[in-house]
């Protein structure tokens, strides 16, 4: 059975949250990414107290991106065949597991929190992620009108950043009175966002296309086809690939700010703060004219920020540059989500949203990666803003390759 939007609009405003089902959306996508953000800071912090190596952060980042990059083309077909409310829910009990089992780990329960454990449990909870990321995209266009769904992302990404805020500052306390506490709390977040998800009415894709090789190559093709998507999602997966600085948050925590567990928490904060600030207002403003162009200017204002937290010893203005780096990211986000969803037919919305997630996750977790690697090779303060440089070169050749894109005006 398929789902179709709602037939009548909502008024304008913050009226989508009037829409059935948006409200459990939104909390099942506040406890999806709460339970990823404590994980991370929880296993961050425990990855260097145990190596003390920048390159392992780094490699946890490596860890998770793979088994995306592998599980990509699957994933996105499985979103399109069957029950994504129900995809999305198998991917966070399986990320429960691992949190339990790192809790048993941490606590001495039979288990060692080695580095090996740690390292294979993150490949797990990176193999969800390639499911529940194109599967919580994919339901959010059936839940809402298409003139709404600008407004609708905008709302999902103050999810996301609402969660970004409360579950680091949550997890860098709990891990100061023990890691198992912050891998509880990942835990409960994951049992909480499944009950929520099983609330959703069913949303299967309309057109249930086998899962194929060829099925499983039209998200490819389809987005290959469309160079203002392409132009759109590649921009993200370079631009934040070098300038991913938050895996280093741990060094700069200990070696350069010299603050403690607690600061790592509200450090990982500032970003979602800055962001969740501008998805609010971007909810109640949505983007209408010149998009592509503010979506290139905001990407140099996230590399710029990079470059300014690279440098900065001062940390009112570590979190000052880390809070303008969310702001301009979750611009960014929100312009490519709502282009990427109005350009996609619904049949093909699962393949082309996984493809879209592995750019995502590369310019997370490989973003990560290497971080960790030029840190290790050249310092953590010259691998962070030669990163912020790279970030700005990007956006003036993205300019050239993509005229398209930066001419593309609104999203209605």
């Amino acid at each position: 059975m398929s789902s179709s939007p709602p037939s009548a609009a909502p008024e304008p405003g913050l009226s989508v949250w009037r829409i059935p089902g948006f409200t459990s959306f939104w909390l099942a996508r506040v406890a999806l990414t709460g339970a990823y953000q404590v994980l991370s800071v929880a296993i961050g912090w425990q990855v260097y107290a145990i190596t003390g190596s920048a390159f392992d952060l780094g490699l946890v980042g490596l860890v998770q991106f793979l088994p995306r990059m592998a599980l990509v083309l699957l994933a996105g077909s499985v979103v399109d065949r069957y029950e994504r409310r129900d995809v999305v829910a198998v991917s966070m009990a399986l990320q429960a597991l691992a949190a339990g089992v790192l809790v048993a780990a941490s606590q001495g329960w039979g288990l060692q929190p080695g580095r090996a454990l740690i390292l294979g449990l993150s490949a797990l909870v990176g193999a969800c992620r390639a499911f529940d990321t194109p599967g919580m995209q994919a339901m959010l266009p059936a839940l809402v009108p298409e003139r709404s769904l600008a407004r609708a992302i905008a709302l999902a990404a103050s999810a996301t950043q609402t969660a970004s805020i409360v579950a680091p500052a949550l997890g860098g306390l709990l891990y100061a009175l023990g890691p198992g506490f912050g891998y509880g709390l990942a835990l409960v977040a994951d049992l909480l966002g499944v009950g929520l998800l099983l609330r959703l009415p069913r949303v299967r894709a309309s057109g249930r296309a086998r899962i194929t090789l060829d099925s499983m190559l039209e998200g490819v093709r389809y987005i290959r086809a469309h160079t203002v998507v392409l132009g759109a999602i590649s921009l993200d997966l370079f631009a934040v690939l070098l300038g991913g600085a938050t895996a280093l948050l741990p060094v700069y925590v200990r070696d350069i700010l010299h603050i403690g567990p607690w600061g790592l928490g509200m450090l990982r904060a500032c970003p979602a703060v800055g962001a969740l600030l501008t998805a609010a207002w971007m909810a109640r403003h949505p983007v209408e004219r010149h998009a592509g162009r503010l979506m290139f200017s905001a990407v140099s204002v996230f590399g710029a920020a990079t470059i300014v937290f690279g440098l900065s010893r001062w940390i009112a203005l570590s979190m000052l540059a880390l809070a303008v780096l969310g702001g301009s990211d979750v611009i960014s986000v929100v312009i490519r989500g709502a282009l990427v969803q109005l350009q996609t037919p619904d049949a093909l919305r699962g393949r082309v949203n996984a493809v879209n997630s592995l750019f995502i996750g590369a310019s997370n977790q490989l973003g990560e990666f290497e971080s960790g690697f030029t840190a290790a090779w050249f310092g953590t303060v010259p691998a962070v803003v030669l990163g912020g440089l790279g970030t700005l070169a990007v956006v003036l050749l993205w300019r050239r390759m993509f005229p398209a894109l930066a001419r593309y005006d609104g999203l209605a």
